[in-house]
């Protein structure tokens, strides 16, 4: 019965693995075309033109088994230039805002919220032109790479940064401005809704030049954080704030002479 069962499910889906991991396999391989540095070799124009056809033949075939118009891989490669653009604008803000990044060629081959950003935008070109499950693969691959889950309908504007960025969560309807950077540990999640009451804004609006640090949560559609805002780390957030605010949790942190206690208390990890 239950081999039955697994038999009947794969008939559903007989080119799943096949798929994924052809799909994890095209992230890596448009990434390093769009930043050929990630190859560890210089590349001539030439060669860079011998590829583009090989992805946009690969990305049909992907597209093809995902039940979706082949002919999207043509607007897909319409749009890199614009792509490029604004990864190189992510890039560039990276190198800006953290003191760590000595150079944008280390952004592009070693900082994960570079690389997850670069998947999500590439995966937001299908999600626009509703492909199924091929984005989420892309952004899934991602997230078991970096540890940051950006769904791939969320709306990013351009300089875009994630600091660290493991345990970042970004929900499938966020809209994000320009210039917002983010810390690890942050949700823009949805507030509880039915399954069949799902359409529309359920993830937050975060406005241009918003930072937010780590461990914040920030839920629900009709949750708007306003420009040039500050978000303090650990804050929940459910309801909107105007732009120029400055949103933190109050904690309290209390220091104790250690020679004064009878016994110290002792953690083992």
């Amino acid at each position: 019965m239950l081999l039955e069962k697994i038999r009947s499910f794969q008939r559903r889906f007989p080119n799943g693995y096949a798929q994924m991991i052809h799909a994890q396999s095209f992230a890596d391989e448009i990434i390093n075309f769009l930043f050929p540095v990630r190859w560890g070799s210089e590349l001539t124009v030439d060669l860079l033109a011998q590829r583009e056809p090989l992805l946009k033949a690969k990305l049909e075939a992907l597209l093809e088994a995902s039940n979706s118009n082949p002919a999207i891989a043509e607007n897909f490669f319409e749009e890199l230039p614009d792509i490029f653009d604004k990864l190189t604008r992510d890039a560039e803000a990276i190198l800006t805002f953290d003191p760590a990044a000595n150079s944008l060629e280390e952004v592009v081959i070693a900082y994960p919220g570079f690389y997850a950003i670069a998947v999500q935008r590439l995966a937001h070109i299908l999600y626009q032109h509703h492909v199924v499950i091929l984005p989420r693969i892309l952004t899934e691959y991602a997230h078991s790479k970096t540890g940051i889950d950006i769904h791939p309908g969320a709306q990013i504007g351009d300089s875009f940064f994630i600091d660290h960025g493991t345990g970042v969560v970004i929900g499938e309807t966020a809209v994000i401005g320009h210039n917002v950077k983010i810390y690890q540990g942050v949700t823009l999640g949805a507030l509880t809704v039915e399954k069949g009451t799902t359409h529309g804004q359920r993830h937050p609006t975060i406005e241009d030049n918003v930072i937010i640090y780590s461990g914040s949560t920030i839920l629900g559609g009709k949750t708007v954080v306003g420009h040039d805002s500050v978000i303090g780390g650990n804050v929940w957030l459910t309801e909107s704030v105007p732009p120029l605010s400055v949103v933190y949790q109050k904690s309290e942190v209390k220091i104790r002479d250690r020679s004064e206690m009878k016994s110290v208390i002792e953690f083992m990890i």
